[in-house]
Protein backbone atom coordinates (compact mmCIF):
# COMPACT_ATOMS: atom_id res chain seq x y z
CA UNK A 1 0.00 0.00 0.00
CA UNK A 2 1.49 3.38 -1.31
CA UNK A 3 1.55 6.27 0.68
CA UNK A 4 -1.21 8.79 0.20
CA UNK A 5 -0.43 12.51 0.09
CA UNK A 6 -4.14 13.55 0.39
CA UNK A 7 -6.50 11.24 2.91
CA UNK A 8 -8.35 9.04 0.84
CA UNK A 9 -11.83 9.65 2.68
CA UNK A 10 -11.33 13.28 0.65
CA UNK A 11 -11.59 11.29 -2.75
CA UNK A 12 -14.44 8.82 -1.48
CA UNK A 13 -16.07 12.02 0.01
CA UNK A 14 -15.96 14.13 -3.15
CA UNK A 15 -17.05 11.14 -5.53
CA UNK A 16 -20.02 10.17 -3.71
CA UNK A 17 -21.26 13.66 -4.93
CA UNK A 18 -20.58 12.87 -8.23
CA UNK A 19 -21.33 8.80 -8.62
CA UNK A 20 -25.24 9.49 -9.87
CA UNK A 21 -24.49 11.99 -12.15
CA UNK A 22 -21.51 9.91 -13.28
CA UNK A 23 -23.88 6.90 -12.86
CA UNK A 24 -26.36 8.47 -15.48
CA UNK A 25 -23.87 9.87 -18.16
CA UNK A 26 -22.15 6.67 -18.74
CA UNK A 27 -25.27 5.23 -19.45
CA UNK A 28 -26.47 7.44 -21.70
CA UNK A 29 -23.23 7.52 -23.81
CA UNK A 30 -23.08 3.71 -23.54
CA UNK A 31 -26.13 3.64 -25.23
CA UNK A 32 -25.15 6.10 -27.82
CA UNK A 33 -22.18 4.63 -28.64
CA UNK A 34 -23.55 1.17 -28.77
CA UNK A 35 -25.85 2.03 -31.41
CA UNK A 36 -22.66 2.80 -33.50
CA UNK A 37 -20.97 -0.69 -32.62
CA UNK A 38 -18.49 0.31 -29.88
CA UNK A 39 -18.43 -0.95 -26.59
CA UNK A 40 -17.90 1.09 -23.76
CA UNK A 41 -16.53 -0.71 -21.14
CA UNK A 42 -13.91 -1.92 -23.82
CA UNK A 43 -12.80 1.70 -24.56
CA UNK A 44 -12.71 2.19 -20.63
CA UNK A 45 -10.00 -0.33 -20.10
CA UNK A 46 -7.70 0.67 -22.59
CA UNK A 47 -8.10 4.45 -21.12
CA UNK A 48 -7.16 2.71 -18.07
CA UNK A 49 -4.11 1.09 -19.47
CA UNK A 50 -2.53 4.69 -21.57
CA UNK A 51 -0.24 5.94 -18.97
CA UNK A 52 1.41 9.38 -19.56
CA UNK A 53 4.80 10.09 -17.72
CA UNK A 54 5.05 13.64 -15.53
CA UNK A 55 8.15 16.26 -15.51
CA UNK A 56 9.69 16.42 -12.39
CA UNK A 57 10.36 20.53 -13.24
CA UNK A 58 6.55 20.65 -14.08
CA UNK A 59 5.26 20.83 -10.29
CA UNK A 60 7.29 23.61 -9.82
CA UNK A 61 6.38 27.39 -11.92
CA UNK A 62 7.92 28.01 -15.01
CA UNK A 63 8.87 31.10 -16.23
CA UNK A 64 9.37 33.26 -19.34
CA UNK A 65 12.75 34.65 -20.92
CA UNK A 66 11.73 37.77 -18.31
CA UNK A 67 10.89 36.98 -15.06
CA UNK A 68 9.40 34.27 -13.08
CA UNK A 69 6.80 34.46 -10.45
CA UNK A 70 6.87 31.43 -7.61
CA UNK A 71 3.59 30.56 -6.61
CA UNK A 72 2.69 29.02 -2.97
CA UNK A 73 4.44 25.94 -1.57
CA UNK A 74 6.85 25.33 -4.32
CA UNK A 75 8.75 21.85 -4.27
CA UNK A 76 12.23 23.01 -2.95
CA UNK A 77 14.13 19.69 -4.11
CA UNK A 78 13.66 16.10 -5.71
CA UNK A 79 11.68 14.60 -2.78
CA UNK A 80 9.26 16.99 -2.59
CA UNK A 81 8.45 16.72 -6.44
CA UNK A 82 7.98 13.25 -5.79
CA UNK A 83 5.40 14.11 -3.12
CA UNK A 84 3.43 16.86 -5.43
CA UNK A 85 3.44 14.15 -8.67
CA UNK A 86 2.14 11.43 -6.44
CA UNK A 87 -1.39 14.07 -5.41
CA UNK A 88 -1.04 14.12 -9.75
CA UNK A 89 -1.11 9.85 -9.79
CA UNK A 90 -3.87 9.45 -6.66
CA UNK A 91 -5.93 12.04 -8.22
CA UNK A 92 -5.94 11.60 -11.59
CA UNK A 93 -4.66 8.19 -12.24
CA UNK A 94 -3.04 8.56 -15.16
CA UNK A 95 0.67 9.54 -14.36
CA UNK A 96 2.61 6.88 -12.39
CA UNK A 97 5.84 7.65 -13.61
CA UNK A 98 7.94 10.79 -13.09
CA UNK A 99 10.67 11.80 -15.89
CA UNK A 100 13.90 13.52 -13.75
CA UNK A 101 16.07 16.28 -14.71
CA UNK A 102 20.08 15.78 -14.08
CA UNK A 103 21.46 17.50 -12.32
CA UNK A 104 18.15 19.29 -11.04
CA UNK A 105 16.90 15.90 -9.57
CA UNK A 106 20.11 14.42 -8.33
CA UNK A 107 20.01 13.08 -4.95
CA UNK A 108 21.12 9.13 -3.52
CA UNK A 109 19.40 6.91 -5.84
CA UNK A 110 18.54 4.60 -3.03
CA UNK A 111 16.80 7.27 -1.16
CA UNK A 112 15.01 8.42 -4.65
CA UNK A 113 13.89 4.46 -5.26
CA UNK A 114 12.34 4.24 -1.90
CA UNK A 115 11.13 7.62 -1.84
CA UNK A 116 9.24 6.76 -5.36
CA UNK A 117 7.85 3.40 -4.01
CA UNK A 118 6.38 4.38 -1.05
CA UNK A 119 4.43 6.85 -3.33
CA UNK A 120 3.64 3.92 -5.46
CA UNK A 121 5.49 5.86 -8.28
CA UNK A 122 8.27 4.74 -10.97
CA UNK A 123 10.83 6.53 -13.12
CA UNK A 124 10.76 7.22 -16.79
CA UNK A 125 13.06 8.45 -19.39
CA UNK A 126 16.22 10.57 -17.57
CA UNK A 127 16.73 14.11 -19.19
CA UNK A 128 20.31 15.99 -19.81
CA UNK A 129 20.89 19.26 -19.08
CA UNK A 130 24.00 20.65 -21.41
CA UNK A 131 21.96 23.76 -22.17
CA UNK A 132 23.29 25.91 -19.18
CA UNK A 133 26.24 26.22 -17.36
CA UNK A 134 26.28 24.76 -13.75
CA UNK A 135 28.82 26.27 -11.80
CA UNK A 136 28.05 24.09 -8.77
CA UNK A 137 28.60 20.80 -10.70
CA UNK A 138 32.37 19.81 -10.44
CA UNK A 139 31.77 17.82 -13.53
CA UNK A 140 31.15 20.35 -15.42
CA UNK A 141 33.49 23.48 -14.83
CA UNK A 142 33.01 24.39 -18.88
CA UNK A 143 30.27 26.68 -20.38
CA UNK A 144 28.16 25.82 -22.79
CA UNK A 145 27.73 29.35 -23.60
CA UNK A 146 28.48 28.40 -27.32
CA UNK A 147 27.17 24.87 -27.74
CA UNK A 148 27.74 21.49 -25.97
CA UNK A 149 27.62 18.33 -27.86
CA UNK A 150 28.54 20.37 -31.08
CA UNK A 151 30.95 22.85 -29.73
CA UNK A 152 34.02 23.79 -31.52
CA UNK A 153 36.24 23.26 -28.61
CA UNK A 154 36.62 19.47 -28.13
CA UNK A 155 37.06 19.98 -24.28
CA UNK A 156 33.40 21.42 -24.23
CA UNK A 157 31.79 18.39 -26.38
CA UNK A 158 34.02 15.70 -23.89
CA UNK A 159 32.45 17.51 -20.68
CA UNK A 160 28.69 17.16 -22.70
CA UNK A 161 29.09 13.37 -23.74
CA UNK A 162 30.79 12.77 -19.93
CA UNK A 163 27.30 14.39 -18.59
CA UNK A 164 25.13 12.39 -20.75
CA UNK A 165 26.80 8.70 -19.72
CA UNK A 166 26.49 10.00 -16.10
CA UNK A 167 22.99 10.50 -16.57
CA UNK A 168 22.57 7.29 -17.81
CA UNK A 169 24.33 5.64 -15.12
CA UNK A 170 22.46 7.37 -12.90
CA UNK A 171 19.16 6.23 -14.44
CA UNK A 172 20.41 2.51 -14.12
CA UNK A 173 20.67 3.16 -10.63
CA UNK A 174 17.03 4.38 -10.35
CA UNK A 175 15.09 1.52 -12.81
CA UNK A 176 14.82 3.92 -15.61
CA UNK A 177 15.64 2.30 -19.27
CA UNK A 178 16.09 5.89 -21.71
CA UNK A 179 17.50 8.88 -21.47
CA UNK A 180 16.30 12.26 -23.69
CA UNK A 181 19.43 14.35 -25.36
CA UNK A 182 17.91 17.65 -26.23
CA UNK A 183 20.67 20.33 -26.56
CA UNK A 184 20.13 23.87 -27.35
CA UNK A 185 23.30 24.66 -29.59
CA UNK A 186 22.69 26.20 -32.61
CA UNK A 187 23.99 30.17 -33.82
CA UNK A 188 22.40 33.51 -33.87
CA UNK A 189 23.83 35.32 -37.10
CA UNK A 190 24.63 34.02 -40.60
CA UNK A 191 28.58 32.67 -40.04
CA UNK A 192 28.71 32.34 -36.52
CA UNK A 193 28.76 28.66 -36.69
CA UNK A 194 29.67 26.20 -39.67
CA UNK A 195 26.40 24.18 -40.03
CA UNK A 196 27.96 21.10 -41.33
CA UNK A 197 30.58 21.23 -38.86
CA UNK A 198 28.48 21.49 -36.32
CA UNK A 199 26.64 18.46 -37.24
CA UNK A 200 29.44 16.62 -37.77
CA UNK A 201 30.69 17.49 -34.37
CA UNK A 202 27.44 16.26 -32.60
CA UNK A 203 26.73 13.33 -34.83
CA UNK A 204 30.27 12.72 -33.21
CA UNK A 205 29.24 12.97 -29.77
CA UNK A 206 26.51 11.28 -30.08
CA UNK A 207 27.24 8.49 -31.18
CA UNK A 208 29.95 8.35 -28.15
CA UNK A 209 26.91 8.31 -25.99
CA UNK A 210 25.04 6.06 -27.80
CA UNK A 211 27.95 3.31 -27.48
CA UNK A 212 27.77 3.33 -23.40
CA UNK A 213 23.87 2.85 -23.74
CA UNK A 214 23.06 -0.24 -21.72
CA UNK A 215 21.58 -3.02 -24.05
CA UNK A 216 18.09 -2.40 -22.51
CA UNK A 217 17.91 1.22 -23.29
CA UNK A 218 17.44 3.82 -25.46
CA UNK A 219 18.23 6.94 -26.64
CA UNK A 220 15.39 9.66 -27.41
CA UNK A 221 17.12 12.45 -29.99
CA UNK A 222 14.29 15.72 -29.42
CA UNK A 223 14.55 18.56 -32.35
CA UNK A 224 14.00 22.12 -31.70
CA UNK A 225 13.38 24.59 -34.34
CA UNK A 226 14.87 27.77 -32.34
CA UNK A 227 15.53 28.87 -29.04
CA UNK A 228 17.78 29.56 -27.49
CA UNK A 229 19.35 29.40 -31.05
CA UNK A 230 17.23 32.25 -33.00
CA UNK A 231 19.34 31.95 -36.84
CA UNK A 232 19.95 28.15 -36.60
CA UNK A 233 19.49 25.22 -34.60
CA UNK A 234 21.97 21.92 -34.52
CA UNK A 235 19.04 19.64 -33.95
CA UNK A 236 16.54 21.70 -35.81
CA UNK A 237 13.53 19.81 -37.46
CA UNK A 238 12.14 16.19 -37.63
CA UNK A 239 14.10 15.24 -40.66
CA UNK A 240 17.76 16.02 -38.87
CA UNK A 241 16.61 14.19 -36.25
CA UNK A 242 15.29 10.92 -38.20
CA UNK A 243 18.78 10.99 -39.63
CA UNK A 244 20.16 11.14 -36.11
CA UNK A 245 18.57 7.97 -34.86
CA UNK A 246 19.17 6.36 -38.43
CA UNK A 247 22.80 7.37 -37.95
CA UNK A 248 23.01 6.26 -34.44
CA UNK A 249 21.84 2.15 -34.76
CA UNK A 250 18.93 0.60 -33.40
CA UNK A 251 18.69 1.49 -29.69
CA UNK A 252 17.96 5.55 -31.04
CA UNK A 253 14.77 7.21 -31.84
CA UNK A 254 13.36 10.45 -32.40
CA UNK A 255 11.25 11.96 -29.63
CA UNK A 256 8.61 14.62 -30.64
CA UNK A 257 7.80 17.94 -28.59
CA UNK A 258 4.10 19.56 -30.37
CA UNK A 259 5.38 22.55 -29.57
CA UNK A 260 9.06 21.81 -31.22
CA UNK A 261 7.43 22.56 -35.11
CA UNK A 262 7.03 25.66 -36.96
CA UNK A 263 3.77 27.27 -36.84
CA UNK A 264 0.88 25.01 -39.28
CA UNK A 265 3.47 22.56 -39.53
CA UNK A 266 1.38 19.16 -40.21
CA UNK A 267 2.65 17.04 -36.75
CA UNK A 268 0.56 14.39 -37.39
CA UNK A 269 2.07 13.23 -40.46
CA UNK A 270 5.34 13.17 -38.76
CA UNK A 271 4.34 11.35 -36.61
CA UNK A 272 3.19 8.95 -39.38
CA UNK A 273 6.26 8.89 -41.31
CA UNK A 274 8.47 7.88 -38.23
CA UNK A 275 6.24 4.90 -37.16
CA UNK A 276 6.85 4.16 -41.27
CA UNK A 277 10.54 4.62 -40.27
CA UNK A 278 10.10 2.51 -36.81
CA UNK A 279 11.93 5.28 -35.68
CA UNK A 280 9.03 6.84 -33.39
CA UNK A 281 10.13 7.24 -29.92
CA UNK A 282 7.63 8.71 -27.92
CA UNK A 283 6.30 12.53 -26.82
CA UNK A 284 6.70 15.10 -24.91
CA UNK A 285 3.05 16.67 -24.52
CA UNK A 286 2.48 20.31 -24.68
CA UNK A 287 0.20 23.32 -26.57
CA UNK A 288 1.21 26.09 -28.37
CA UNK A 289 -0.33 29.05 -30.15
CA UNK A 290 2.74 30.44 -30.88
CA UNK A 291 5.84 28.88 -30.93
CA UNK A 292 7.32 26.78 -28.30
CA UNK A 293 5.09 27.60 -25.43
CA UNK A 294 4.91 25.14 -23.60
CA UNK A 295 1.48 25.41 -22.89
CA UNK A 296 -1.15 23.09 -21.23
CA UNK A 297 -1.66 20.04 -23.39
CA UNK A 298 -5.07 20.25 -25.35
CA UNK A 299 -5.53 23.93 -24.22
CA UNK A 300 -5.12 25.56 -27.64
CA UNK A 301 -5.57 22.99 -30.09
CA UNK A 302 -7.15 19.75 -28.75
CA UNK A 303 -8.37 18.72 -32.57
CA UNK A 304 -4.52 18.78 -34.21
CA UNK A 305 -3.72 16.20 -30.67
CA UNK A 306 -7.07 13.93 -31.35
CA UNK A 307 -4.99 13.84 -34.83
CA UNK A 308 -1.92 12.92 -33.65
CA UNK A 309 -3.71 10.17 -31.71
CA UNK A 310 -5.72 9.15 -34.49
CA UNK A 311 -2.38 8.22 -36.37
CA UNK A 312 -1.17 6.33 -33.32
CA UNK A 313 -4.76 3.90 -33.03
CA UNK A 314 -4.78 3.55 -37.24
CA UNK A 315 -0.94 2.29 -36.49
CA UNK A 316 -1.91 -0.64 -34.76
CA UNK A 317 0.85 -3.12 -34.30
CA UNK A 318 3.24 -1.22 -36.52
CA UNK A 319 3.90 1.58 -33.36
CA UNK A 320 3.15 -1.47 -30.38
CA UNK A 321 6.28 -3.09 -31.73
CA UNK A 322 7.83 0.95 -30.98
CA UNK A 323 6.90 1.32 -27.30
CA UNK A 324 6.60 4.75 -27.85
CA UNK A 325 7.07 6.95 -24.39
CA UNK A 326 4.68 9.30 -23.43
CA UNK A 327 5.65 12.26 -21.29
CA UNK A 328 4.26 15.60 -20.61
CA UNK A 329 6.60 18.53 -21.06
CA UNK A 330 5.29 22.09 -19.97
CA UNK A 331 5.95 25.50 -17.98
CA UNK A 332 3.29 26.76 -15.60
CA UNK A 333 3.63 30.38 -15.68
CA UNK A 334 0.33 31.16 -14.18
CA UNK A 335 -2.00 27.80 -13.17
CA UNK A 336 -0.90 25.47 -10.44
CA UNK A 337 0.98 23.51 -11.65
CA UNK A 338 -0.91 20.22 -9.92
CA UNK A 339 -3.66 21.34 -11.17
CA UNK A 340 -2.32 21.52 -15.31
CA UNK A 341 -0.97 18.60 -14.94
CA UNK A 342 -3.76 16.68 -13.84
CA UNK A 343 -5.79 18.23 -16.74
CA UNK A 344 -3.42 17.67 -19.14
CA UNK A 345 -3.13 13.89 -18.26
CA UNK A 346 -6.71 13.90 -18.77
CA UNK A 347 -6.71 15.99 -22.01
CA UNK A 348 -4.01 13.69 -23.82
CA UNK A 349 -6.18 10.31 -22.44
CA UNK A 350 -9.23 12.48 -24.09
CA UNK A 351 -7.46 13.01 -27.36
CA UNK A 352 -6.75 8.67 -27.13
CA UNK A 353 -10.46 7.86 -25.99
CA UNK A 354 -11.93 9.85 -29.10
CA UNK A 355 -9.61 8.17 -31.46
CA UNK A 356 -10.30 5.34 -30.44
CA UNK A 357 -14.05 5.95 -31.61
CA UNK A 358 -12.90 6.31 -34.99
CA UNK A 359 -15.10 3.86 -37.36
CA UNK A 360 -11.77 2.96 -39.27
CA UNK A 361 -13.67 0.57 -42.07
CA UNK A 362 -15.51 3.34 -42.94
CA UNK A 363 -13.05 5.88 -42.87
CA UNK A 364 -10.67 3.73 -45.21
CA UNK A 365 -14.48 3.31 -47.52
CA UNK A 366 -14.46 6.71 -47.93
CA UNK A 367 -11.06 7.58 -48.35
CA UNK A 368 -10.70 4.91 -51.16
CA UNK A 369 -13.92 6.16 -53.01
CA UNK A 370 -12.15 9.64 -52.54
CA UNK A 371 -15.47 11.06 -50.71
CA UNK A 372 -13.57 14.03 -48.50
CA UNK A 373 -16.60 15.11 -46.48
CA UNK A 374 -17.69 11.61 -45.65
CA UNK A 375 -13.81 11.07 -44.36
CA UNK A 376 -13.70 13.98 -42.79
CA UNK A 377 -16.94 13.54 -40.98
CA UNK A 378 -15.70 10.13 -39.52
CA UNK A 379 -13.10 11.53 -37.96
CA UNK A 380 -15.03 14.74 -36.93
CA UNK A 381 -17.86 12.34 -35.54
CA UNK A 382 -15.06 10.72 -32.88
CA UNK A 383 -13.68 13.84 -32.05
CA UNK A 384 -16.97 15.86 -31.27
CA UNK A 385 -18.64 12.61 -29.03
CA UNK A 386 -18.10 13.99 -25.53
CA UNK A 387 -15.84 11.12 -23.57
CA UNK A 388 -15.89 13.11 -20.05
CA UNK A 389 -17.52 10.39 -18.81
CA UNK A 390 -14.99 7.47 -20.04
CA UNK A 391 -12.50 9.29 -18.46
CA UNK A 392 -14.14 9.94 -15.17
CA UNK A 393 -15.14 6.07 -14.96
CA UNK A 394 -11.53 4.71 -15.77
CA UNK A 395 -10.15 7.12 -12.88
CA UNK A 396 -13.54 5.67 -10.38
CA UNK A 397 -12.16 2.41 -11.40
CA UNK A 398 -8.67 2.96 -10.53
CA UNK A 399 -9.45 4.26 -7.13
CA UNK A 400 -8.89 8.08 -8.33
CA UNK A 401 -11.61 11.06 -8.32
CA UNK A 402 -14.87 11.45 -10.69
CA UNK A 403 -13.58 15.37 -10.47
CA UNK A 404 -9.66 15.55 -9.73
CA UNK A 405 -9.54 19.31 -9.56
CA UNK A 406 -11.95 19.56 -7.42
CA UNK A 407 -10.86 16.95 -5.10
CA UNK A 408 -7.47 18.48 -5.04
CA UNK A 409 -8.83 21.85 -4.49
CA UNK A 410 -11.14 20.51 -1.05
CA UNK A 411 -8.20 18.33 0.12
CA UNK A 412 -6.14 21.90 1.03
CA UNK A 413 -2.98 20.32 -0.33
CA UNK A 414 -1.67 23.41 -1.99
CA UNK A 415 -2.60 25.63 1.71
CA UNK A 416 -0.65 22.36 3.12
CA UNK A 417 2.72 22.59 1.44
CA UNK A 418 2.72 26.04 1.75
CA UNK A 419 2.72 26.33 5.34
CA UNK A 420 5.45 24.02 5.18
CA UNK A 421 7.36 24.99 2.82
CA UNK A 422 9.16 28.50 2.70
CA UNK A 423 8.26 30.98 -0.02
CA UNK A 424 10.11 31.10 -3.05
CA UNK A 425 11.46 34.38 -4.45
CA UNK A 426 11.08 35.84 -7.87
CA UNK A 427 13.81 35.48 -10.25
CA UNK A 428 14.87 36.09 -14.01
CA UNK A 429 13.67 34.16 -17.02
CA UNK A 430 14.03 30.50 -17.05
CA UNK A 431 11.95 26.92 -16.83
CA UNK A 432 12.52 26.54 -12.81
Amino acid sequence: MSDRPIDQEVVETENEKRQKELASDFAALGESLDRRGVAIDAVVEKVRGFTVAVPSWGVGTGGTRFARFPGPGEPRGIMEKLDDCAVIQQLGRATPAVSLHIPWDRADPSALKEKAASLGLSFDAMNSNTFQDHPDDPKQPLSYKFGSLSHADPAVRAQAVEHNLDVVEFGQAIGSRAITVWIGDGSNFPGQADLSRSFERYLESAKAIYAGLPEDWRLFSEHKMYEPAFYSTVVQDWGTNLLIAQELGPQAFCLVDLGHHAPNVNIEQIVSRLIFAQKLGGFHFNDAKYGDDDLDAGSVDPFRLFLVFNELVEAGEALERLHPAHMIDQSHNVTDPIESLIRSADEIRRAYAQALLVDRKALRGHQDANDAMMASECLKRAFRTDVTPILAEARRRDGGAIDPIAAYRASGYRAKVAAERPASKGSGGGIV
